[in-house]
């Protein structure tokens, strides 16, 4: 009895042994690649056009009375900003098809104007990790107040021509609402994204993307009020593709 015993203890230390001493089995997670940016010859783009289909709502003028540093200022709400057709304030990025890459921010700050009691520019974006510098040009203080919903939400004043305030945003989010508590037409939105291809259109609704690698994405345009847009774009070495989008209310 006693040497079945310890045959059966030799077999669970041999059985210990040679588990214990196995290779670990190899990690299922998948590692991102640094970028390389493409050769400059060979890097592709992605420009176009947003419009506007149907009647646009009537700009509305801004109310700014409350503030006496403020109330001589002209402006309209900028939810809406269409001229001839065209749509402007619509955030454009490639959403899909760089997945296994990954990327450094720039080390040059984005800025976040406070100017004419207004925030310029209405629509940002920035890549995530990237600085963002708040300043203030009016002779009255504001109070910046982001609104994320996957990064943790500040709120701070800021008194006339003082210190930028730096800040950045650790992880990608899209149409972050930004406002001032102390004047409430004060709003903007900041679009944090994981890699450098993104534009926002401009007056004349044009965006271009440039200095892409060759291959599939999924473009996508992102309007406040109007929603968003998807589309699949291929584009070759040293091709320019055009992607042309229009909106409309629902």
């Amino acid at each position: 009895m006693r040497t079945f015993a310890r045959r059966i203890a030799l077999c669970a230390l041999i059985c210990l042994t040679t588990s214990c001493n196995k290779p670990p089995r190899p990690s299922t997670a998948t590692a991102t690649k640094p970028f390389v940016p493409p050769d400059p010859s060979m890097a592709a783009s992605v420009m176009g056009r947003v419009t506007f289909a149907g009647n646009p709502p009537t700009p509305q003028r801004i109310d700014m009375s409350q503030d006496p540093a403020c109330e001589a200022q002209s402006a309209f709400d900028e939810s809406v900003v269409v001229t001839d057709g065209d749509l402007a304030n619509v955030f454009v990025y490639v959403k899909d098809g760089l997945t296994d890459r990954s990327f450094t921010p720039p080390p040059s700050p984005a800025i976040i104007e406070q100017k004419d009691c207004r925030y310029q520019p209405h629509v940002l974006g920035v890549m995530v990790g990237q600085p963002i510098h708040i300043v203030n040009d009016d002779n009255t203080s504001h109070n910046i107040h982001p609104m994320p919903k996957e990064s943790r939400q500040w709120n701070e004043s800021q008194l006339p021509q003082a210190a930028p305030i730096e800040k950045r945003f650790d992880h990608p989010e899209i149409m972050i609402p930004i406002q001032c508590n102390q004047h409430p037409w004060m709003h903007m939105y900041l679009n944090v994204v994981s890699n450098p291809f993104f534009a926002t259109t401009d007056a004349k609704g044009q965006f271009s993307i440039t200095g892409l690698p060759p291959g599939t994405y999924t473009v996508a345009a992102i309007h406040e009020k109007l929603g968003e847009q998807d589309m699949k774009i291929t584009v070759g070495p040293k091709e320019s593709k055009t992607a042309n989008l229009t909106f409309k209310t629902n």
